[in-house]
């Protein structure tokens, strides 16, 4: 596999929507990034529950970083996700991005979400289009 370009790990680091969620991504390497998300009263939604969207988020921003881990330019072509169980203020979360397949310009990508329990709570798919 090949090393991530070192350009490619300081725009994934200092993307600032995930400074405002308090995403960040531990982990990247080719094809594969983990990202963790502490969930705080500020993620909650109008039922006082952590909003799905912050759930989305993070398995978006693992999604994002192991498909830009090559240093070529990924577009989301489609993701989608599926909640699997719910989530707590405190808790915290882990999603980890695995490339599942790579063909000429699109590739494809499936994250799991985690508590710290190491119960699923989401599983997200996404495909990407490389331009370049």
């Amino acid at each position: 596999m090949s090393e991530v370009p070192e350009a490619t790990r300081e725009r994934v680091a200092s993307d600032p929507f995930c400074a405002k969620l308090g995403i960040e991504v531990v982990d990247l390497s080719a094809g594969r990034a983990v990202a963790e998300l502490a969930v705080t009263d500020e993620l909650l939604n109008f039922h006082g529950t952590p909003h799905g969207g912050a759930v989305y988020s993070l398995a978006d921003a693992a999604f994002a970083a192991a498909s830009n881990s090559r240093g070529e330019t990924a577009l989301a072509l489609e993701t989608n996700i599926s909640y699997l169980d719910t989530v707590d203020v405190g808790d915290s979360l882990t999603a980890t991005a695995q490339e599942t397949h790579l063909a000429g310009k699109t590739g494809e990508y499936e994250v799991e979400v985690a508590n710290e329990s190491g119960d699923r709570v989401a599983t997200f798919r996404g495909r990407v289009y490389r331009p370049e």
